[in-house]
């Protein structure tokens, strides 16, 4: 059974920057290398929506809103799969959910981002 486990949230300020972390379980290195792996985030009263997404080829995808500030990267060694995010927004406060597609969707439980002064 695969599980994706998110860490890195937390408070803080406009302009700041925060980490994310998504480490896999319950998969290969060799399998975990070929998912599609991605970030997506939801506001309160708002849609989820596409963060960043990183394929196994290294391509990525960006939300438009963050493009720019936020960069996806992955370390296929360590199964897991990173967010970097840069001169943060009040806007960007959400939870922010992983992502990994192979064959079935599998979703993190969430961890919960804080942009304010």
């Amino acid at each position: 059974q695969v599980q994706l486990v998110e860490s890195g949230g937390g408070l803080v300020q406009p302009g700041g920057s925060l980490r994310l972390s998504c480490a896999a379980s319950g998969v290969s290195g060799t399998i975990f290398s070929i998912f599609v792996m991605g970030w997506y985030r939801q506001a309160p009263g708002k849609q989820r929506e596409l963060v960043a997404e990183i394929t196994r080829a290294g391509t990525t995808t960006y939300g438009h809103s963050v493009q720019g500030r936020f960069t996806i990267s992955r370390d296929n060694a360590k199964n897991t799969v990173y967010l970097q995010m840069n001169s943060l927004k009040p806007e960007d406060t959400a939870s922010y959910y992983c992502h990994g597609t192979f064959t079935k969707d599998y979703w993190g439980q969430g961890t919960q981002v804080t942009v304010s002064s």
